[in-house]
């Protein structure tokens, strides 16, 4: 109980915190990680249905897990801790989200400033024409796969696919938030996918405070983490929300 109150009193005292989430905060409202016994990996080879080589040769086959991933999503709510980043926003605390998840919950939970790193699954996008357009139920129905009302060409998740770079918007808006915030939340990543996993030690380096909520340790933990919480987001963030 100790140390949330410590990191309660340093958000009180430097009131600019940047949050920086990956697959576990999503894991309570039904949404597997990528890696693990339960991950979609386990079941999809990433290079064989998520490589960008492998949507352009043959979409029908990658909308097989598509439409998978597109239903868990759709069917997803915000869970406690997305809603306690939210709440955390409200009070003035949170300035921003960087997140490495595509299932868009944070805006769900009503969070304003949100860079996404890899992109947004809610969104579709003709790749032929960039026809921007919402993910719906009737479209993950649509076989062999959704197609561009403008054009005909192939609909995609408005995602980064394996082979394709980081969005320069994102990358840069993420890279100044480092700079600027005065605590980095790291919550439920492993700290293993780069370059995003490089935005805490760009925080650190401009003298954060680096808090870090995971299930287990990560390179993170042994690094730069000033205070560890072991657990689930949807525990540790609401007991801390109490201290403040």
């Amino acid at each position: 109980m100790e140390d949330y109150q410590k990191v309660a009193d340093i958000i009180k005292e430097h009131p600019y915190i940047v949050a920086f989430t990956g697959a576990g905060i999503s894991v309570d409202s039904g949404i597997p990680a990528f890696r693990g016994g339960q991950g979609l990996w386990e079941k999809y080879d990433p290079m064989e249905y998520a490589h960008i080589r492998a949507f352009t040769a043959d979409p029908e086959k990658v909308w097989v897990m598509l439409r998978e991933m597109s239903e868990v999503i759709i069917q997803s709510g915000p869970s406690p801790a997305h809603n306690a980043l939210s709440t955390l926003e409200k009070k003035g605390y949170l300035k921003s989200v960087i997140t490495q998840n595509v299932d868009g919950l944070h805006q769900v939970a009503a969070n304003s400033a949100v860079i996404e790193y890899h992109g947004n699954h809610r969104w579709l996008t003709c790749s032929n024409c960039s026809k921007r357009v919402p993910l719906t139920t009737e479209m993950t129905q649509d076989l062999p796969y959704p197609r561009c009302g403008k054009c005909n060409s192939a609909l995609r998740p408005d995602v980064v696919f394996f082979g394709e770079s980081i969005p320069m918007v994102a990358m840069l808006r993420a890279n100044e938030e480092a700079n600027k915030c005065k605590v980095m939340l790291i919550i439920g990543t492993s700290g293993v996918v780069y370059p995003a996993a490089e935005i805490p030690y760009i925080a650190k380096s401009k003298g954060a405070t680096v808090v870090e909520i995971n299930i287990e340790p990560t390179p993170f933990t042994s690094s730069i983490t000033d205070y560890f919480f072991a657990g689930s987001a949807s525990q540790v963030l609401p007991k801390l929300l109490e201290y403040l």
